[in-house]
């Protein structure tokens, strides 16, 4: 396990700019999507009382579908931030609006994908939006479970918190998987989802944030409270891409820790 400050996987669209949050499409979106999903899909919401109203506060949740960065904002008491692909932003015509338009409207942010120094750089974004009092909401796995199971989680969630001091509210999201199964292009209101909000943790008790012990503690500590919540079959593994060739298949062997 190495004392390497941790990354999430996508860096900012313009590295050094402050985030764009709150603008006009941000507060259309949560006046009328919100109300709108709420009306149509019924959403099942536990615990909304355990969410700080104010300060900065950082939604952890499974992951099993696309709408779950739909579904966190629109069960949530406070405006909540994620990252996003920056590819749902750059398109063009009608469609390429319409995208574009309803991603801000559900308060994500542009981010390109890559590694080393640009998975810094979104680290970063996201203390710029925890500096500032905001919430963001983060998928400790890191990307979907296709099989329904809760896979172990990555430090980078971790790190963020202990270096910030926010406070980790858990999530598990229960049914996200069966409105919108990967794959599928249209969610189907046949179907209800659960949002359970647990309460928040504080996880400074683990140590300083560029301890590793303090890292992956603090990791397997909101993982514990994701499970209590989602009821998921644990996987015991971390949900990643089957190696490709010999060096990637050794790199995955050895112990380290997953940023």
């Amino acid at each position: 396990m190495t004392s390497e400050q941790p990354a999430e996987p996508d860096a900012p669209e313009e590295p050094g700019s402050a985030p764009r949050h709150a603008g006009f499409a941000y507060a259309l979106g949560r006046s009328l999507i919100t109300p709108l999903a709420r009306l149509l899909y019924r959403p099942r919401v536990e615990g909304r009382d355990n969410v700080p109203l104010e300060g900065a506060v950082i939604f952890a949740s499974n992951h099993l579908s696309f709408i779950d960065s739909i579904a966190i904002p629109v069960a949530a008491p406070r405006p909540v931030h994620f990252l996003a692909k920056s590819s749902y932003f750059e398109g063009t015509g009608f469609r390429g609006w319409l995208s574009k338009t309803f991603f801000e409207s559900i308060g994500a942010i542009p981010v390109r994908r890559g590694a080393g120094q640009a998975a810094l750089d979104a680290l970063d974004l996201q203390r710029q939006l925890l500096d500032e009092g905001l919430a963001v909401a983060l998928y400790p796995e890191g990307t979907r479970s296709t099989d329904g199971r809760l896979y172990k989680g990555r430090t980078g969630v971790a790190f963020l918190a202990l270096q910030t001091g926010a406070p980790v509210v858990p999530v598990g999201l229960i049914g996200t998987d069966k409105v919108m199964p990967v794959g599928a292009k249209m969610p189907t209101m046949k179907e209800r989802i659960t949002v359970r909000f647990g309460e928040p943790l504080d996880l400074s008790g683990h140590g300083p944030a560029g301890s590793g012990r303090a890292r992956r503690q603090a990791t397997d500590e909101i993982m514990a409270a994701i499970h209590a919540l989602s009821e998921q079959e644990l996987a015991g593994t971390y949900n990643e891409t089957p190696a490709q060739g010999t060096i990637e298949k050794i790199k995955q062997a050895l112990p380290h820790e997953r940023r």
